[in-house]
């Protein structure tokens, strides 16, 4: 059987891996791949992972304050500002900014805002080297305006520049699904998430 904890009824306070103790459904992952989460423990043991990890929950911690009247813990930072406040826990001041060339105009404000804050930041867009979708075998049919030259999105370069540039922590902006998985296998940093790409939803999915 497979873990399937998104279809789990139980209420938090009911919940094995909210608590510690508790239950779990037949599917419950924290029940069924004990032996995984124990091999994964052994991970955050390493020096460069245990401080990395540690870090990202003091990130967490502080996106939320307490509010005094009503006792609910409410956020109070956006994305941008925790990617920042993240970026100095961790000493980081060279990011890499990988984006989608249909969000030129984000791309460029996200960097402003970056190095308004204080960081370097080397910024490459997905159509970088110009190369011709036809070197992946489409057919003309198969592009997005038919036949002639369309560039194709070129993660894999965009992630090989940035490890050539040597940045310490990079920022994936609006790359399409697929592509956005290349960047991620090709990099030497860490990297994290701005916004994804949903082009019928605003780069909204949740919506």
């Amino acid at each position: 059987m497979d873990g399937q904890c998104a279809l789990c009824a139980l209420k938090n306070e009911e919940r094995i891996c909210k608590n510690g103790v508790g239950k779990g459904p037949k599917f419950c992952s924290t029940l069924l791949y004990k032996d995984v989460i124990e091999k994964a423990q052994k991970e955050y043991e390493k020096e460069n992972i245990a401080h990395f990890a540690a870090e990202a929950a003091k990130q967490e911690a502080s996106a939320y304050k307490r509010d005094s009247r009503t006792g609910m813990t409410m956020p109070i930072k956006p994305r941008i500002v925790e990617t920042m406040d993240f970026c100095r826990r961790m000493g980081y001041h060279r990011i890499g900014l990988a984006f989608c060339g249909a969000l030129h105009n984000e791309g460029q404000i996200v960097s402003k805002i970056f190095k308004a804050n204080g960081f370097e930041v080397v910024s490459v867009m997905c159509k970088v080297g110009g190369v011709d979708k036809s070197c992946l075998g489409l057919k003309p049919e198969e592009k997005i305006r038919g036949g002639g030259f369309e560039p194709m999105c070129n993660p894999i370069s965009q992630a090989m520049i940035l490890n050539e540039a040597k940045t310490e922590f990079n920022v994936l902006l609006g790359l399409c699904v697929g592509h956005d998985s290349l960047f991620l296998k090709y990099c030497d940093a860490m990297c994290t998430v701005l916004a994804v790409k949903d082009r019928l939803m605003g780069h909204n999915p949740l919506a």
